[in-house]
């Protein structure tokens, strides 16, 4: 795996300062499973009567880990549960051997922590095609149980991060007609990020009181307009996951329909998403793609993933490049419905082209500026309808090609 020497320059200033969210504890710890001496598993153990939703890969090569959770989220259950993760190794196509990995990961977890294996949630990233040495992983497991401490996500963020160059975190806090609530997770992911979900692991945690169902709708819905609306090379992973547990601890009870929380939660999803965009493997640019007047919604996203996804936008972003034509490019490709004289494009509030040309008033040298910004905007309107879509994107550099052509080395 290629060798990260330097964090990304869009990284956050710091790892925010998580709460503690009553009810869940972490603990990490070195298993060895690819680099000797790299902190590479993490375990989260949710207190009983807590409830787990969650949103996985879409790839038809998703791993052992996402197949096993997914038929395992849908059951209600008053046991608690325990969260799995390892770093290194994907544990994705690997046959049966992969399925039995996951099946003697959750019984160890289950026999240490005396929960049923179906509330152990696994999930592994690394390399893709290499059985998992899971005996490495099961040999830590009464070690992590016995330093389970509730103010350990920093670490636990830590121990899942592959080529990310800084762990990712968010936290915040609601309140509630019933009283105050926290919530509080991380993630890791840097590249193979795109929509469905990416290579992504996210794990997110409150205290509320929620019942299952309307927690899995609320993370379903909120992971569509986060998590599904970020890309970096367009390349979707096998194991994407994301986790959340509500263990009930505040006391306060939320529903789907509570929208304050739902705000909150949503808000907190999108930083942890920009974040993975952030990190984008070899990123210096953050890029807002913001698509309106499509003939619908999906058209806009249609058109913004286009754009967002162009390796020549992607390189033009990154050579500071203002070269609009790229954008009208990407339009005219996307499939969607599209006129040539009905469009216009804007960098930032710079207006850059309009009605089948370059705008009267622009100038090469004003979109030269905007493009040295560490965060720039792209506005298309294309003019037919009230379709729109936002998408978050990075540019694409030589640093994305030195990561991913040494990957295994």
């Amino acid at each position: 795996m290629a060798k990260i020497t330097s964090v990304s320059p869009l990284a956050p200033a710091a790892f925010p300062d998580l709460p503690v969210i009553d009810g869940v504890r972490f603990a990490s710890a070195a298993a060895g499973v690819r680099y000797e001496g790299r902190t590479d598993v993490m375990l989260a153990l949710l207190a009983p009567g807590s409830t787990v939703a969650g949103v996985f890969t879409r790839s038809a090569t998703r791993s052992a880990s996402v197949l096993d959770c997914q038929a395992k989220i849908g059951a209600d259950s008053d046991d608690g549960a325990a969260i799995l993760v390892n770093s290194g190794n994907s544990n994705a196509f690997t046959g049966k051997a992969g399925d039995g990995s996951v099946a003697a990961i959750c019984d160890a977890v289950a026999a240490a922590t005396g929960l049923p294996a179906a509330r152990v949630f696994t999930s592994s990233t690394g390399v893709i095609g290499e059985r998992l040495p899971h005996d490495r992983i099961t040999a830590k497991i009464d070690a992590l149980v016995a330093d389970l401490d509730a103010a350990k996500a920093p670490e636990a963020a830590r121990a899942i991060m592959t080529t990310d160059t800084f762990p990712k975190g968010a936290c915040t806090t609601v309140s509630l007609p019933g009283g105050e609530v926290k919530i509080a997770g991380f993630a890791k992911g840097s590249g193979m990020i795109a929509p469905d979900m990416a290579t992504m692991l996210v794990y997110v945690f409150t205290d509320a009181k929620i019942a299952r169902a309307d927690l899995q709708t609320l993370v379903g819905g909120i992971n569509d307009r986060t998590f599904n609306c970020i890309t970096v090379d367009s390349d979707t992973s096998t194991s994407d996951t994301l986790l959340m547990g509500a263990t009930g601890t505040s006391g306060v009870e939320v529903t789907a329909e509570d929208g304050a929380f739902a705000d909150a939660l949503e808000g907190l999803f999108r930083d942890l998403a920009h974040q993975v965009v952030r990190d984008g493997e070899g990123a210096t640019k953050f890029v807002t793609v913001k698509v309106t007047g499509a003939a619908s919604d999906a058209d806009a996203r249609t058109h913004a993933l286009a754009i967002a996804n162009s390796p020549l936008v992607k390189t033009a972003v990154a050579g500071e490049d203002p070269n609009w034509g790229r954008i009208v490019m990407a339009i005219g490709k996307s499939g969607a419905a599209a006129d040539r004289d009905s469009l216009s494009i804007r960098f930032g509030d710079l207006l850059v082209a309009e009605n089948g040309w370059v705008a009267p008033g622009y100038r090469e040298e004003d979109g030269a500026a905007l493009m040295k910004r560490p965060e720039i905007d792209i506005s298309v309107d294309i003019g037919l309808g009230t379709g729109s879509a936002t998408v978050w994107t990075c540019d694409l550099t030589h640093g994305y090609i030195s990561i991913n052509a040494d990957y295994r080395s």
